[in-house]
């Protein structure tokens, strides 16, 4: 028999809700909706039961509710959340070191090491499966496969609480008759070019010649996709990883239509991001602004840097000029956010001659300048010291956010 494939993916279940009915046991089997009882709440997670009335996570809890009147909504914990998280990984590390945690709640394993005294990938997928629930309470579904890709396509149609091997002889079969959408990385507009190519199933992009493909999406993203599409994904499982961006957004509690107020909002949000770059010892290239408006479309945009920075004034400079350019008649927001993306460790980077400079404060002194108020939030809190402009800003509302070694 064809041995098992080395390349797990385990992705918990419903997490976020599957760890509330931990401490609220009497809900298990019926419609749960983790999120906040404010009226811009959104879904956190869902059980089963509620997913099955069109409830998904990101949508408002008005709107969950109406499609599901008899769902119980939960506060979330995210402590909690994070608590089970490192329970289920250092579970994961049991099995193999080799482990790239993807979010909070899933996470890739090699275990080609471990199959010599463990057994076959799949005896050892069904062994963890079992030991997560005896130990934690959770369930999760894992996906058994030669690739990362199809790893994670298999845990995807395992769920929930299942299995699914993929062995290396399988790879085209399971591939081949799903839409192109269906391939990672493919969005609405990446489907839409290889659509009017004819290219509507990964077979069909599997057989196209390569320079069709590149000519529908472009050099980078068509070689990737050529070769998921024949089932090549080269990549190994990553036991370590580097941030990829650092962000924060708020939702606001009614729409905001104050170009006073959202600067301001910028401002305090492009603060917060330089401060936990530099306590991360992070700098960062791009500066991206995600704005949502009323209707609930969102748009997102960006600017790479001449050079690398973890200045708040430098990374509100940016964001506020791309704010200009993206925030037409004063439309309602509903959230806004910063985020600051192409990272890598502080150091040299940061002595290099900048191409941009304040006319009269150096960038050297912003740096002092900023570096201070970090010791004194420190010691005294994150608000004691401000710039004037945002002693009016409320704090409240706003989400970090972190991507890379993620949620």
């Amino acid at each position: 028999m064809e041995p098992s494939p080395p390349i797990l993916h385990v992705d918990m279940d419903a997490f976020f809700a599957s760890v509330e009915l931990l401490e609220r046991p009497e809900l298990m089997g019926k419609p749960v909706i983790v999120g906040g009882r404010s009226a811009r709440a959104v879904v956190t997670s869902a059980t089963y039961e509620a997913r099955a009335y069109g409830v998904h996570s990101a949508m408002p809890v008005g709107a969950a509710l109406r499609l599901c009147p008899k769902a119980v909504v939960l506060e979330p914990h995210m402590e909690r959340y994070r608590d089970a998280s490192r329970q289920v990984m250092a579970l994961f590390r049991e099995v193999t070191p080799l482990v790239e945690p993807l979010s909070i709640d899933e996470a890739f394993l090699d275990v080609s090491g471990a199959r010599r005294l463990l057994g076959e990938s799949d005896v050892i997928a069904t062994a963890l499966r079992a030991r997560v629930l005896a130990e934690t309470g959770l369930t999760c579904s894992v996906g058994v496969a030669p690739t990362k890709y199809m790893a994670k396509l298999a845990s995807g149609r395992a769920k929930p609480d299942g299995m699914l091997v993929i062995r290396p002889s399988e790879v085209l079969a399971y591939l081949h008759p799903l839409p192109v959408r269906a391939l990672w990385g493919v969005g609405g507009k990446t489907a839409e070019h290889l659509e009017r190519y004819g290219l509507m199933t990964v077979g069909e992009l599997a057989a196209a010649p390569l320079g069709t493909v590149v000519a529908a999406v472009g050099e980078a993203a068509g070689t990737r996709l050529h070769e998921l599409a024949n089932g090549i994904d080269p990549r190994e499982v990553v036991t370590t990883s580097q941030e990829k961006s650092v962000g924060h957004e708020r939702t606001f509690d009614v729409d905001e239509r104050s170009p006073e107020v959202l600067r301001r909002e910028l401002l305090h949000q492009s603060n917060r991001v330089a401060a936990r770059l530099r306590a991360a010892g992070l700098v960062g290239k791009t500066v991206a602004l995600k704005l949502r408006f009323s209707d609930f479309t969102t748009i997102s945009r960006s600017r790479t840097l001449g050079e690398h920075t973890d200045l708040g004034k430098r990374i509100y400079d940016e964001v506020s000029s791309v704010f200009e350019a993206a925030w037409k008649d004063g439309a309602p927001v509903r959230l806004i956010g910063v985020r600051v993306e192409q990272l890598t460790e502080a150091g040299e980077t940061l002595h290099q001659p900048s191409l941009w400079a304040d006319e009269t404060v150096p960038s050297e002194g912003w740096h002092d300048a900023e570096r201070t108020i970090d010791k004194v939030a420190a010691r005294f809190g994150t608000d004691i010291l401000r710039p004037a402009s945002l002693m009016r800003s409320p704090a409240s509302g706003e989400t970090a956010e972190r991507n890379g070694t993620r949620r």
